[in-house]
């Protein structure tokens, strides 16, 4: 379970360009929920995954995961339970390292074993298991290099890895963005299946509208720092693009309509 109680977060204060990014924000999420985030750019969406993660400090407030505190953690050490995939497909994997060796590295990122002595007939059929969640077709190219893969499978690669520790709480950090529209699809398939075969909590941050309404548990629409709607169960099951559109300000359905 993670929650955020009351975080407040304030860029630059007391200065003309003064910004509130996070304002009392607060947020409940359930385990094994999977919890889709939008809102209009400046909603404070990458601050609150910020102050997740530990990349971003709060002024007050708490993080809770799964009953501990963590809001004093530092990243290295939230990272060994929470999880973060980005934007670009080009960050956190190796392009000139095999599938494979990318994902010995991820295993072993807080350990000083080599590759070589790493790369055991018994870990190769780990990966070849949890790469075949994906229906990608990666567990067959466990030799190829990462910078020949397309944008779709090394995003895909970068969240095999990312869970490959088995994290209490996956960040999805517009993880679809930077792709065109047939490899999104694909991308987000290839999550949910991985999503739901290892019961992951998750909280994905999106533009994408109708990834909003075909996935996850319930939409969270950030405004301003704060919750502004929070739509689950049947609701969310009936709700449409032009629906979801419908509550943001005349500025941010403009913007969503002309992208």
């Amino acid at each position: 379970m993670l929650e955020i109680r009351a975080a407040r977060k304030v860029f630059y204060r007391g200065q003309p360009d003064e910004k509130v990014a996070l304002d009392g924000l607060d947020l409940k999420l359930k385990t094994g929920e999977f919890g889709v985030v939008i809102g209009s750019n400046g909603a404070g969406k990458s601050s609150m995954l910020n102050a997740i993660s530990g990349a971003l400090s709060l002024d007050s407030g708490s993080i809770v995961l799964n009953g501990d505190d963590v809001t004093g953690l530092p990243v290295h050490k939230r990272a060994m339970r929470i999880a973060r995939v980005f934007q670009d497909p080009m960050k956190g994997t190796a392009a000139s390292m095999t599938v494979a060796e990318n994902m010995l590295l991820a295993d072993l990122r807080s350990k000083s074993r080599g590759l070589r002595r790493g790369l055991t007939a018994e870990r190769l059929a780990i990966y070849r298991e949890r790469l075949s969640m994906l229906g990608l077709g990666l567990e067959k190219r466990l030799d190829t290099r990462v910078e020949l893969l397309s944008g779709g499978q090394r995003q895909s690669l970068s969240l095999i890895m990312a869970v490959g520790g088995e994290p209490e709480l996956l960040l999805l950090d517009e993880h679809t963005a930077a792709l065109d529209p047939r490899t999104a699809d694909i991308v987000m398939q290839a999550t949910i299946r991985t999503v739901e075969a290892l019961k992951l909590t998750t909280l994905m941050v999106t533009h994408n509208m109708q990834h909003a309404v075909d996935f996850g548990d319930s939409v969270i629409m950030l405004d301003a720092g704060r919750v502004k709607l929070e739509i689950s169960g049947e609701e969310k099951k009936r709700l449409t693009v032009p629906d979801l559109i419908g509550h943001f300000s005349v500025k941010t359905d403009r913007m969503f309509l002309a992208s």
